[in-house]
């Protein structure tokens, strides 16, 4: 791969994911600013929907008729006008959130085919594909800097810039820069022309069939059910923020970003000690101890506390979801390992976050009643919830989980942890 289709590759990453960073961060603080603070759980119920959704389009229409560069192209212009429209519907929920879900419904499809096309141009996938997909993480942590510290600099004295619609013009700008850029990538054709595929290989059924066991049910039992207080996470970490007196909040959440970084470097000397069950059951405690810094943080409005509960994304990310993905692409065969894959982002990022979405504003807007915020007492119990939630989770797993299909393997390539 020659260097400028790396800085390519590496550009699209950073913009893929500091488009996401730019709006998801935000959201939360812009609606409960516009008078729908009891409906910020919709936009992270859009997104697990449009999540479902986008393997059947990339699996059934854009794999298979179209080149990838293209549909990456066309996807993210369209996606740019929806995200454009969405603040003109501020006094209008229902439209709202419609235009979220319209847009979500075309950037989520892009996730994968960046993929795709980063793949397809490559001739060492393990070697170079952590070089590109790295900047997709800077992407997310400079969107966050941006929103706080650039954009603060253009809203009125007593504003914060979440509370603006900027952020979400900022994302539309950027996803129309994407959308523009993508044709000028490598042509990357349609990976599965000429190729049958069904809906039951797209949702994972076959490579369910292949790799069922009692342990292999309870790591997809737990991943679903994980993922529900991780919703949580990505709704109200922002409204919370704003309520223990963080100013900056997109550039607070960064550092939840920053620690995945680290630990993901961190990762093979863990994983040749802990091995795949600890290294999950790891992630899970971490579950349990963000969200009770959280609450233990929320009443005195404890910062070290509630940067601490943030710099544990981490390990929740990369000690369980990765280490998830790794452990998957061991029991797999070549035949199913994309299928495998498909299917464990379907059950989190699809329908655990979208169940965790409408489970956590129903909780949310219990404590919130008439109210147009939550008290700080109010805040530590609402934490507690999640926290117990994953506590149960990860006492479960460790008593039934004892796969040890990557604690027999004598090495680990750290390449592994590059997913």
């Amino acid at each position: 791969m020659n260097k400028l289709i790396q800085a390519k590759l590496s550009t699209m990453m950073f913009l893929e994911f500091f488009i996401w960073g730019a709006w998801y961060t935000a959201v939360a603080v812009y609606m409960t600013a516009n008078g729908m603070e009891d409906l910020t759980h919709w936009p992270f119920t859009v997104n697990p929907i449009a999540a479902i959704a986008a393997p059947f389009f990339v699996g059934l229409i854009a794999d298979r008729y179209f080149a990838t560069e293209k549909v990456l192209g066309t996807l993210h212009i369209l996606g740019a006008a929806f995200m454009f429209l969405t603040p003109f519907a501020s006094d209008a929920p229902l439209l709202f959130i419609l235009l979220l879900l319209a847009y979500n419904l075309c950037y989520m499809p892009t996730m994968s085919l960046a993929n795709t096309l980063a793949f397809h141009n490559m001739e060492d996938q393990e070697k170079q594909f952590p070089i590109i997909r790295v900047f997709g993480t800077v992407g997310w942590i400079v969107a966050g800097l941006t929103v706080s510290f650039v954009l603060g600099a253009f809203v009125a004295e007593g504003l914060q810039p979440e509370q603006t619609a900027m952020p979400l013009y900022l994302a539309s700008g950027a996803s129309l820069l994407l959308g523009l850029f993508s044709f000028s990538l490598p042509h990357t054709p349609p990976p599965a022309a000429g190729e049958s595929v069904s809906v039951k290989s797209i949702i994972g059924v076959d490579a369910l069939k292949q790799l069922g066991s009692k342990s292999f049910y309870i790591f997809l039992a737990s991943s679903l059910l994980i993922s529900i207080p991780l919703a949580a996470y990505y709704n109200f970490t922002q409204i919370f923020l704003g309520a223990t007196g963080f100013e900056n909040i997109a550039a607070t959440q960064t550092i939840g970003q920053m620690s995945e970084v680290i630990f993901m470097l961190l990762m093979p000397f863990f994983f040749v000690r802990l091995g795949v069950k600890w290294m999950l059951a790891a992630g899970m405690l971490a579950w349990v101890a963000r969200y009770a810094l959280f609450a233990m943080g929320a009443p005195d409005e404890i910062t070290w506390m509630i940067i601490g509960g943030i710099a544990l994304h981490g390990i929740c990310y990369d000690f369980f979801f990765v280490t998830g993905q790794i452990y998957v692409d061991k029991k797999s065969t070549p035949t199913v390992r994309g299928q495998a894959q498909g299917l464990i982002v379907l059950i989190t990022y699809g329908v655990g976050m979208l169940i965790g979405a409408q489970v956590a504003g129903q909780v949310y807007n219990s404590f919130l009643g008439t109210a147009e915020a939550l008290t700080l007492s109010q805040w530590y119990d609402f934490w507690w919830i999640p926290a117990i939630f994953a506590a149960v989770i990860l006492l479960f797993f460790v008593l039934t989980f004892d796969d040890k299909v990557i604690e027999d393997q004598e090495d680990v390539d750290a390449s592994d942890f590059t997913v």
